[in-house]
């Protein structure tokens, strides 16, 4: 009897390993051979890791509103794109349904302290709204800065909504400052709420998470980077500190893009339906750029943020330079840069020295041998945790926000960029990206070679297990 039940068990998930739909071969075979090595611990993990089923979405209600215009008279019928970069805003147009829009200004902000004083400066000029969503957010200095303006504009009566993802900002959650904000008359709302573990496992991933940074003011401004809502010396993670980030503040229509993707959240998170805000009237803006919001989920359609990377990839003609903390890709986003290092494009890549996921660090290293025999130019930062994620296309194109290149960011996690086409600010993107590269070390095939065979093992027996984390 009990062989049975153990034949049942392994036989019965392994087919519904089989069975789900869109999942890569890899992630597949890595989640038999785990089932049939630990088979009762396995059925344990896969029921509550190996299927995303995000709690309380609806796709309906995550994308756009593709019926009525973005916003009434803000963008020219016919938005110039150059050839180059058509394919790049076209992949991002079938993710999430925004078309490009012109008309839009952004400037790169100094640094992370910069960033927060900026946002705190333009709520506190706030005269209708303001919302806000970001994965963590921390009770430490620039964390109760945010907190304190958000209470001024709340007393003034600005209308203000807050999102935080509730397992990302759990202790800020629990705390005063949350309270406060309540009292003051903030509207507050938890993404992706756990509540019971038991029972939240029923109904999907309990790491399926908001992972969004979204500040948008007024109808017309909005930020978008990689930054969450903390000091640099990032207190939960202290000894990677400190956290580089990048975050560019926009202002034109590109805001009511940011605007639809956060009243998504909100609806999902509250009931409340305000996505009208995103289509009210604003000025005909003729000078500017063109800019698109990307925003990724589970929802999505398969693959759809490695296409995104891989787009991009392939329509450099130059350059292409890209920093992001975690790299663990699938086999078409890795063969789409080694392809473009192969075909004479200038190709570089930056990760942070010391990782804050070991488990992800090591993955990374097990793809280094690979791109730097396609020609890929490898840098690891040793100036603290670089956290930013951008890629720049050529330096007239960027595209930056939370996502990072790893299996997380393709399948679990609830992401926003923005893609933009402007020379200026892909320079200035650019000399910060030659910034991050001044402060790194160039890593070699004799670096790669150096490493122990344990270390090598190790590497890529984590790469192995991504799929099934």
């Amino acid at each position: 009897m009990w062989l049975i039940v153990h034949l049942l068990i392994i036989t019965g998930l392994s087919v519904r390993v089989l069975l789900r739909p869109h999942r890569d071969p890899a992630s597949r075979i890595a989640w038999i051979l785990f089932i049939m090595a630990l088979p009762y611990v396995g059925a344990l993990v896969y029921l509550m890791l190996g299927e995303v089923r995000p709690a309380g979405f609806s796709v309906r209600q995550r994308l756009p509103d593709s019926s009525q215009p973005l916003s009434s008279g803000s963008v020219t019928e016919s938005v110039k794109i150059p050839e180059n970069a058509s394919p790049g805003f076209a992949i991002g147009a079938s993710i999430s349904g925004f078309a490009p829009v012109g008309g839009n200004t952004g400037h790169l902000l100094d640094d992370s302290n910069s960033t927060i004083n900026a946002i705190v400066a333009d709520i506190d000029a706030a005269i209708e709204h303001v919302h806000l969503l970001f994965y963590i957010w921390l009770s430490d200095t620039n964390g109760r800065k945010v907190v304190d303006a958000m209470v001024r504009a709340a007393q003034r009566g600005v209308t203000c909504r807050v999102i935080v993802d509730d397992l990302g900002s759990r202790d800020f959650i629990r705390g005063e400052h949350w309270s406060a904000m309540g009292r003051a008359g903030v509207q507050l709302a938890r993404a992706q709420p756990i509540g019971n573990i038991a029972v939240r496992i029923l109904k999907g991933r309990v790491d399926v998470r908001n992972h969004r940074k979204i500040v948008v003011i007024d109808n017309h401004i909005t930020y978008c980077g990689s930054q969450n809502c903390a000091d640099p010396e990032f207190a939960v993670k202290a000894k990677y500190a400190p956290w580089v980030d990048a975050v560019v503040r926009f202002e034109g229509p590109i805001a009511r893009q940011n605007q639809q993707l956060f009243l998504a959240d909100w609806l999902i998170c509250t009931h409340e339906d305000c996505r009208e805000l995103a289509h009210r009237p604003m000025p005909q803006l003729e000078q500017g750029f063109v800019a698109q919001v990307i925003g990724t989920g589970p929802e999505n359609h398969y693959s759809a943020t490695p296409e995104l990377f891989a787009t991009l990839m392939f329509s450099a003609r130059r350059e292409l330079v890209i920093t992001t903390p975690y790299y663990v890709p699938d086999d078409s986003m890795q063969a789409a840069l080694c392809a473009s290092a192969r075909r004479g494009i200038a190709t570089t890549i930056v990760f942070p020295a010391r990782n804050d996921s070991w488990f992800v660090g090591a993955a990374s290293r097990s793809y280094y041998s690979e791109l730097l025999d396609a020609g890929v130019c490898i840098y690891e930062y040793v100036g603290g945790l670089l956290h930013t994620k951008s890629l720049t296309v050529d330096g007239e194109m960027t595209l930056i926000g939370s996502a990072n290149m790893d299996r997380r960011s393709f399948d679990l996690n609830f992401e926003n960029n923005i893609l933009f086409h402007d020379v200026h600010l892909t320079q200035a993107i650019r000399r910060r990206q030659e910034g991050y590269i001044a402060q790194s070390k160039l890593i070699n095939q004799a670096d790669v070679a150096a490493w122990s065979l344990r270390y090598r093992l190790r590497n890529n027996v984590m790469a192995i297990l991504g799929p099934v984390l």
